[in-house]
């Protein structure tokens, strides 16, 4: 019996060289993805890595495994065309807030909306890296930029609520250095048959350096950061604060514990499958409320690609394949050269 070999994080690292900028939190996701390969027991010949145009696109080529440096915005349809031609690969999208919501937003929506088989890395700097700082689709109000000399009037997108509101089946947060929870939370995605939408917050320590310091800061991350557990009491502030619902209001409220049981206090439970705590969950406004992290929604139904797949089987069950037979399918009819270029009528070819 053979036993295949089991391949460490640092057999996911090529011999690229890896040029991002000093400091930049892609460096930490990187190593969070190497890690998850190897805990899940990936193959670097059925592992796929599928990225567009920005700094998070150039993920593939850092990777051991098979990749495509595709053109911007257009991961998701070269990614699908990958999976429908060979289901049996392991297809991950690497993509960044301006590649996979602007230019790219459209495919995107479609491809959550299939749900294809496949995992999407989202990393979010909330800022065009790649060309210098222009203000991106998830720029907060009022961001100062080259292209937005004055403040950004645009309300910024909500990531993780674009991809709910597309009808994604599986929707989870993390960041850049939550080197613990970020693979757990990959390996949940991989495991789950479907589009699995991650959107991982990455510091852009040139262009918009310490844009989550507020939340994903060492001194803050108590405080600011709810990590979701189904089945688990919502409780952040190491367990001094939890979360309630108004039901009259339908919104979520912050409660003082104050040594209080969580079921006593009406705190909520997770439950990963309620589509409508999850959109409350997204939306939480930071300051008032913490960052919802951790998986936020998950509620599997068959993948688009196995469908596709057992659909072709039961259609061609039977039939032999015939090219020559296929192209002179339905009317055809010859020209003679001789004549002149006026219409030849049309004569079914035999």
């Amino acid at each position: 019996m053979n036993v295949l070999p089991q391949f460490s994080p640092a057999d996911f690292a090529s011999d690229q060289e890896v040029r991002w900028c000093p400091g930049c939190g892609d460096y930490s996701i990187l190593k969070s993805v190497q890690r998850t390969l190897s805990q899940i027991g990936a193959r670097p010949e059925n592992t796929v890595c599928i990225s567009g145009i920005g700094c998070s696109s150039r993920f593939p080529y850092y990777v051991e495994t098979y990749g495509y440096h595709t053109i911007h915005g257009r991961a998701p349809a070269i990614a699908t065309g990958v999976k429908l031609a060979n289901p049996e690969l392991d297809v991950w999208i690497v993509t960044g807030d301006g590649d996979g919501l602007s230019i790219g937003g459209n495919h995107m929506l479609h491809l959550l909306r299939r749900n294809l088989d496949c995992q999407v890395l989202l990393f979010n700097n909330e800022i065009y890296g790649l060309t210098k700082g222009q203000y991106s689709p998830t720029s907060r109000f009022g961001t100062r930029s080259p292209s937005t000399p004055f403040g950004s009037l645009d309300q910024p997108l909500n990531p993780c609520g674009f991809a709910l509101g597309a009808g994604a089946r599986f929707v989870a947060r993390s960041y850049d250095l939550a080197q613990t929870k970020t693979p757990e939370i990959l390996a949940r995605a991989h495991a789950h048959r479907g589009t699995s939408f991650v959107e991982i917050y990455s510091n852009c320590i040139v262009f918009n350096n310490a844009a989550f310091e507020k939340f994903a800061g060492k001194k803050a991350a108590s405080d600011s950061q709810l990590w979701l557990e189904t089945g688990k009491p919502m409780l952040f502030a190491d367990g001094a604060k939890g979360l309630r619902l108004d039901r009259e209001a339908m919104t979520l409220e912050v409660v003082a514990m104050a040594d209080q049981d969580p079921k006593a206090a009406g705190i909520l439970v997770h439950d990963e499958t309620n589509k409508t705590i999850a959109r409350l969950l997204i939306e939480m406004p930071f300051g008032d409320f913490p960052v919802a992290l951790g998986i936020i929604y998950c509620d599997p139904t068959p993948a688009f690609d196995g469908a596709v797949t057992e659909q072709n089987r039961t259609v061609a069950a039977g039939k032999t394949r015939d090219l020559n037979a296929l192209l002179r399918k339905g009317d055809t009819w010859s020209v003679d050269a001789a004549e002149s270029s006026l219409p030849v009528e049309a004569e079914p070819l035999q």
